[in-house]
């Protein structure tokens, strides 16, 4: 309607905004754009092509999850097309078991295809970035699931805005962006996008969280994207702190930790290293249960014959000898937990 053209080209500013305050940051070329098809990786794929021409490629993960997925594929190609960039398309089976989530299924499948996309020794593409589509309502939204979970800092700092993966650069460039902000940006480019079906189903708590509380909030408080991600920014913050602590700590006891260089600690430094450790040796996030068991159990370990072996994570936390260690469930998948990120749209 011609009386709402205003406020899209108000709106998809904040679109060619974003994208000038990446591009200024240098990022690595060649770009490699995570295009799912829906409106928000259709958009940041054409902002790229428009601003590095012949430096991006497209990468498409068919999860095998749903009729639609092979309408998916068709957009991206057609689109990949119009704009005469790469597409390369990788099948998996992201189907979860029982006991699992869904969606951390498909996010862990999905960036094993990526990572399976850019691997420096045969990877399908070379790329000096890869490119998130996510938003600042995808931001809120993980930040409203954090706090409903009971997360500490790690989970309240919700994503970044910059990572590094297997030694490939990963960005967000639209993070501070709103979501109906990159919907107008298309709209005035008359560029058509895929509406993901199951983001309509409300059994998903993220869904449900972008239908009830977003539009209270938006109401209540309109500037709530920015408030939550300054927050974030200052959790994160404080995470890098504790995560200089733990390092600190963890080169004193060791790795695997030794249990009397853990117990010289203090309770919150002891979680704040074997969440640590727990992290990055074996990518398990342990629950607040299963690590206060854990702390117990290593202040309780004052004799040889104690014995620690105690379910955290997909696997056990053991005594072996004067250490701590951590072994995976024999039916556990690699050996290691998913992480908790942020869907992509």
């Amino acid at each position: 309607m011609p009386t709402s053209l205003p406020t899209d080209q108000t709106a998809a500013r904040t679109v060619e905004d974003a994208m000038a305050r990446f591009a200024a940051t240098d990022p690595a070329l060649p770009v490699a754009v995570a295009l799912s098809g829906g409106a928000d990786s259709t958009a940041l794929l054409l902002a790229c092509a428009e601003r590095w021409p012949g430096q991006v490629v497209a990468l498409h993960v068919h999860h095998g999850l749903q009729a639609a997925a092979d309408e998916f594929v068709h957009h991206c190609e057609q689109l990949c097309a119009s704009l005469n960039v790469p597409l390369h398309i990788r099948h998996v089976d992201a189907r979860h078991t029982s006991g699992q989530s869904p969606e951390a299924v498909a996010r862990e499948y999905r960036y094993e295809a990526f990572d399976a996309f850019t691997n420096p020794n045969g990877g399908a593409v070379s790329v000096g970035t890869v490119l998130i589509a996510q938003h600042a309502d995808d931001q809120a939204e993980t930040i409203l699931l954090a706090l409903s979970r009971g997360a500490g800092l790690r989970g309240l700092a919700a994503m970044p805005a910059r990572w590094t993966r297997d030694s490939v650069a990963y960005a967000r460039p639209l993070l501070s962006v709103p979501g109906a902000a990159i919907r107008a940006w298309l709209r005035l480019r008359g560029q058509a996008w895929i509406e993901d079906p199951s983001n309509a189903s409300e059994q998903f708590t993220r869904n449900r969280i972008r239908a009830r509380l977003l539009p209270v909030l938006e109401s209540a408080f309109p500037q709530f994207r920015t408030t939550f991600s300054r927050s974030a920014a200052h959790a994160a913050q404080a995470q890098l702190v504790l995560d200089e602590v733990a390092v600190s700590d963890l080169a004193d006891a060791g790795s695997p930790p030794r249990i009397r260089a853990i117990q010289a600690l203090s309770r919150p430094r002891q979680a704040n290293l074997l969440r640590y450790w727990l992290g990055q040796a074996y990518a398990v996030i342990p629950s607040s249960a299963q690590l206060n068991q854990l702390l117990s159990q290593i202040a309780a370990c004052t004799t040889r014959g104690h014995r620690i072996h105690l379910k955290v994570g997909t696997g056990f936390a053991l005594r072996k000898g004067s250490s701590l260690i951590w072994q995976p469930a024999p039916d556990s998948r690699d050996g290691k937990a998913s992480k908790l990120e942020a869907p992509d749209d």
